[in-house]
């Protein structure tokens, strides 16, 4: 272990390490929160100045971490604290001992790995870079993206800086699951893997500092691949219970009641649900970079590619079911009037990546439909990369489900009155099998 490696440690063993976050959005602010909460000093940096407006203000901007105990908020606690700091300035981050890269990694046009966040936070903090930091990678990425993107390009833009000699690199993946009960940044375990042995040790030591688990892998590349086959695990059974799901339809049977028979089994069967298609910032995209780095080896990845076929679909089934439907009503897909329910991508979060919804009411107003939405979550549609609607969320009365020809539940937060649309609504088509628990009442339910 060379000197700038001891001098790290030695700051981690004495828990006087500063940490600095870059990305203060879903994966970035709670891993402030558990690093503060845990005695550190932390700053924090987002390219968004209203993000660091909004924390300077105490304003939480991130439904799910809102309540914090005894306080209020997050953002109230943090702008009270004297180990916190908020900046847009990266040259601020040069006072931080680690720094954890938390940027997105979307997909391009043609569904390639977008690396172009990672790359501009390499060439931000080059210009800053001192001996004796640690930098690690948590956004979701294809393997050799630390070892052959982000370190080349710290050193190159550090002026000479040397990984493994002045600067250490590692990868984390980020599993946040945004409104997941019971579990936080603190206590989700974390897998860590250096580009060499002493950057695995000390990374692995700092996470310790503020996470209740911390598994050491043999590589980058090992925590790099073993993020991506979480998710394509998720997307590929996701996608089979779509798949059977239509199948189930023709043969006249339920498959919520399916997958509840299923379950019954104790071991060997672990229960996905249909829904009207991905959504989120992890299972839509994360396969995709695997597949993508699979073709640069010349290899297929076919079960990827068929789920995302079958997954990318559903959308588009879901308003070929709403049109049927209404046809069975006598009515028209053209003209109708439609309430959506639920615009976030999950239940309970104020979240809109990757939504199905956006393409829902996309494919709805193109058939000449009249679209409105309902979330408790979202009070304004906000733009999106390929979607911009004009809409706000209306309020869900008698009044509004009885003006409509059709009840779309696209996503089944808890804070719905479901039983008041089962009263007040003519049709409802349900994505989620939300109206299970409400009684018979005036609306037609026919699930998809």
């Amino acid at each position: 272990m060379n000197a700038a490696a001891r001098a790290l440690r030695e700051k981690i063993e004495s828990r006087t390490v500063t940490v600095g976050v870059v990305g203060l959005g879903y994966v970035g602010l709670p891993l402030v929160k558990a690093a503060h909460d845990a005695g550190l000093r932390v700053i924090g940096f987002d390219t968004d100045r209203r993000k660091i407006e909004k924390l300077d203000r105490g304003e939480d901007y991130i439904m799910h971490l809102a309540a914090h105990e005894g306080v209020g908020g997050v953002a109230a606690m943090l702008r009270d604290s004297d180990r916190f700091t908020a900046s847009a300035d990266p040259a601020a981050l040069a006072g931080a001992d680690v720094l954890l890269l938390c940027v997105p990694t979307p997909l391009g046009d043609n569904r390639e790995p977008d690396l172009s966040s990672v790359h501009a936070s390499a060439e931000m903090l080059g210009p800053h870079l001192r001996p004796g930091q640690m930098v690690v990678l948590e956004s979701t990425t294809y393997p050799g993206t630390t070892r052959d993107e982000l370190s080349p390009l710290l050193t190159e833009t550090s002026q000479g800086l040397r990984c493994g000699e002045e600067f250490l690199c590692a990868y984390s993946p980020e599993r946040e699951d945004p409104g997941r009960r019971g579990y936080t940044a603190k206590s989700i375990p974390k897998l860590v893997g250096g580009l060499d042995h002493t950057a695995t040790t000390l990374a692995a030591a700092f996470y310790r500092l503020f996470i209740d688990e911390v598994h050491e892998v043999a590589s980058a590349e090992v925590a790099e691949a073993a993020k991506l086959l979480e998710n394509v695990y998720r997307a590929v059974n996701i996608a089979l219970v779509n798949e059977l799901k239509v199948i189930f339809d023709k043969l006249g049977v339920d498959v919520w009641d399916v997958i509840e028979a299923a379950k019954t089994k104790p071991f060997g069967f672990q229960a996905f649900y249909p829904g009207p298609g991905l959504g989120g910032h992890c299972i839509p995209i994360d396969p995709f970079y695997l597949a993508w780095k699979a073709r640069q080896a010349g290899r297929e990845t076919r079960f990827i590619e068929l789920a995302g076929e079958i997954n990318r679909a559903m959308p588009a089934r879901v308003v070929a079911q709403t049109e049927e439907t209404l046809a069975a009503d006598g009515k028209q897909l053209s003209g109708a009037r439609i309430l959506i329910l639920g615009v976030a991508y999950k239940p309970d979060v104020d979240d809109i990546r990757e939504t199905p919804a956006a393409e829902i009411i996309e494919l709805l107003s193109k058939a000449g439909a009249s679209v409105g939405y309902h979330d408790p979550h979202i009070p304004i549609f906000p733009e999106m990369k390929r979607y911009a609607h004009d809409l706000r969320s209306v309020e869900l009365t008698p009044d509004a489900l009885g003006a409509v020809d059709c009840v779309l539940i696209v996503t089944d937060h808890a804070a719905v009155d479901y039983q008041l649309v089962a009263n007040e609504a003519s049709l409802v088509v349900d994505t989620r099998n939300a109206m299970a628990k409400t009684t018979t009442a005036r609306a037609r339910v026919q699930k998809a």
